[in-house]
Formats: C-alpha cells, sequence, structure tokens
C-alpha cells in the first residue's frame, strides 16, 4: 500500500548544478582519459574542473541544505538493511532525499572521485609528457603507483557509475518512482510521515 505523499523542494539549485556539472566532467574526463588523445592537456583540465566541483560538493555537505548535508544521510546498518529488505516491492519509497542505498552511492562515488582526482596530479606514467603537476612532491614510485592507481580507480569508477544507472533504472521502471526530474526540477514526491522529512 502506497503511502500518501506531498510534492516538495529537496535538491537546491547548487546540488543540481553539482550534479549535472559532475555528470559532464565525469563523462569527458573518462572519455579523453581512456579514447585520447595522447597528450592529455584537456584530461588534466577536466580533472581540475572535478577537483573544484568535489571541494564545493564537500562545503555543502556541511553547509548546504539539510537534504544534502552528510549528517542527514549517514544511516546506520539497521536502518540501512530495513530499507534493503523493501527494496524489491513495487511501490515508490518517496524517499525525502538520498535514501539509505543511495547514500552508500553517494559517499562510495565521492571517495573514488577524490581519490582519483589525488592520484592524477602525483601520478607520473613515466612517458616524460602526461605527469601530474604534483607528481615532483612525491617520490618516484609513490608517482608510478598513483598512475597505476589511476587507472585502476577509472574502471572502479565505471562500475559506480553503471550500478547508478541501473538504480534509476531500476526505481523508475520497476518503483514507478522518477529520480531524474527531481534532479532537474528539484521538485520530488516524498512520504508526508516519513521521520526524516
Amino acid at each position: 500500500m502506497e503511502q500518501p505523499t506531498e510534492r516538495r523542494l529537496i535538491w537546491d539549485i547548487v546540488t543540481r548544478l553539482f550534479h549535472w556539472s559532475l555528470v559532464l566532467a565525469v563523462v569527458t574526463g573518462w572519455s579523453l582519459g581512456r579514447f585520447g588523445p595522447s597528450i592529455m592537456t584537456y584530461h588534466f583540465y577536466i580533472g581540475y574542473a572535478v577537483a573544484a566541483l568535489l571541494v564545493i560538493r564537500v562545503y555543502w555537505g556541511f553547509r548546504g541544505p539539510k537534504p544534502v548535508r552528510f549528517r542527514s544521510f549517514i544511516y546506520g546498518p539497521k536502518k540501512t538493511l530495513g530499507y534493503v529488505s523493501g527494496m524489491a516491492k513495487r511501490v515508490p519509497s518517496n524517499w525525502p532525499g538520498h535514501n539509505p542505498v543511495g547514500a552508500l552511492s553517494v559517499f562510495a562515488m565521492l571517495v573514488v572521485l577524490i581519490a582519483q582526482v589525488v592520484t592524477g596530479l602525483i601520478a607520473d606514467p613515466d612517458d616524460f609528457v602526461n605527469v601530474g603537476p604534483l607528481a615532483g612532491w612525491v617520490e618516484f614510485d609513490t608517482a608510478r603507483w598513483a598512475a597505476s592507481t589511476h587507472r585502476l580507480l577509472s574502471k572502479l569508477l565505471l562500475v559506480l557509475v553503471g550500478l547508478h544507472i541501473a538504480a534509476i533504472l531500476y526505481y523508475r521502471f520497476w518503483k514507478r518512482e522518477d529520480l531524474v526530474g527531481p534532479m532537474i526540477t528539484g521538485w520530488k514526491e516524498v512520504r508526508k510521515d516519513h521521520p526524516d522529512a
């Protein structure tokens, strides 16, 4: 049985602009890193953009409105398992903000992206061209490790993005809940009686 809902402004303009800018930057940066050109100048520029976006998001995670503050979507095991147990039900969750599974996705994506930026800044792939701007600040072996880790993280990032898209499609077609529209307009159907509302 579906719970009564109301339409509410959940995602503020900063969060929405961050989200879509990050989508564009990650897709562009990943594509440039994977398919060239072999001189990675543009890939570096996109990496700087991702770094700036992450700084904004981390700041907003402490100072932004309630739905985007990190403390509002840190859930314990009990709440997370309770949510997971009901995920197969063919009804919308109408969660006000990030649900417990979505929260795990957000944190995983942020951690991987931060690690991707850091390893990119200090990476030295030993081609004497595509050296990270801070590679000279670390030992050569660390810079080489950063280069290989950066490549590995790009694969992990692809998996996380794939899971994110799969979740959006699952919610849209199985649970009949639109997650994309609210990230465009900011407005979302949420349960009136939800304790996090």
